[in-house]
């Protein structure tokens, strides 16, 4: 896979991040095989939190001896410093690691929860501190909402910003429209998540596991226009959902999709489907 320069930060990833989650509620054996296939196929961003159960432990576990060839990225959702640094030691240690090249606020969801980070005794006071103590190298935030992101990063020059850079929300409502200029007029590192999804699931539907919403089919037409649209929103990389299946599909077609770019066709497409599930689309909360 061709490599991509993350924004500013000096890091150049592969298209498609490993997230961690992938790895929750797996066996360590499972845990070392699926990074040692992602780590052949040429991806060197993992991404985990706290937040995603035993998946730390397991990354840890499985990361362990490609950790000086790749990117790892942590992040905390507490909004304190005290809780911000005790998530921050904790995941090192657990994680086998001295240092994380991505450290970020998780999941801002709220401008109160914004106000918190930044505010005396707030989690930026850990990531300052972690910034010039060395066991950070980058600052990053992670969101679902819009304008609290581009509210952390007008109070913030963040290296990077991890976001729900959904086709649906995006053809239907201009999510992400607004946050797509500004990481390119600041040269941020976007990474998009959620692009896979397609609606939520319906009462009674199967639901694979560490997946919550209905992605698209991968191989169909559909699949291929909502993670081209990742891309043309500035997209460095896509994180795809916390299935196996679904991260390898990417990674298969991630060439592909960027040497041919969304297309007027196929952005239609996008219109006609987001239209077909108007009001049952991504629950932008999870």
């Amino acid at each position: 896979m061709q490599k991509r320069m993350l924004g500013k930060t000096g890091y150049e990833i592969a298209p498609v991040v490993f997230g961690g989650i992938i790895n929750t509620d797996q066996t360590q054996g499972d845990a070392d095989r699926y990074v040692a296939y992602a780590v052949d196929r040429g991806v060197n961003f993992f991404d985990v939190a706290p937040a995603y159960g035993n998946a730390e432990e397991r990354l840890g576990g499985a990361l362990a001896r490609y950790r000086k060839d790749v990117y790892l990225a942590c992040k905390t959702g507490m909004r304190d410093a005290k809780g911000a640094k005790e998530d921050l030691l904790n995941s090192l240690r657990v994680l086998r690691t001295d240092y994380f090249d991505v450290y970020q606020l998780h999941g801002i969801k709220t401008k109160d929860e914004v106000e918190r980070a930044f505010a005396p005794g707030g989690a930026m006071e850990t990531f300052e501190w972690a910034l010039k103590e060395g066991v950070v190298r980058k600052l990053g935030v992670t969101a679902h909402n819009e304008e609290n992101a581009l509210l952390c990063l007008d109070k913030y020059d963040f290296a990077s910003v991890l976001f729900t850079m959904n086709w649906a929300h995006g053809v239907l409502y201009g999510l992400g429209d607004k946050l797509s200029e500004t990481v390119r007029a600041r040269d941020i590192g976007l990474l998009c998540m959620k692009v896979h999804a397609y609606r939520m699931y319906a009462e009674g539907e199967p639901k694979p596991s560490r997946v919550w919403y209905k992605y698209t089919e991968p191989g169909s037409p559909l699949a291929v226009a909502a993670m081209k649209y990742g891309f043309a929103k500035g997209g460095t990389a896509l994180v795809p959902p916390g299935n196996f299946e679904i991260f390898r599909y990417t990674l298969d077609v991630v060439d592909e999709l960027l040497a041919n770019p969304l297309s007027g066709a196929e952005l239609e497409l996008l219109k006609s489907e987001a239209e077909a599930i108007r009001g049952r689309e991504l629950d932008l909360d999870l």
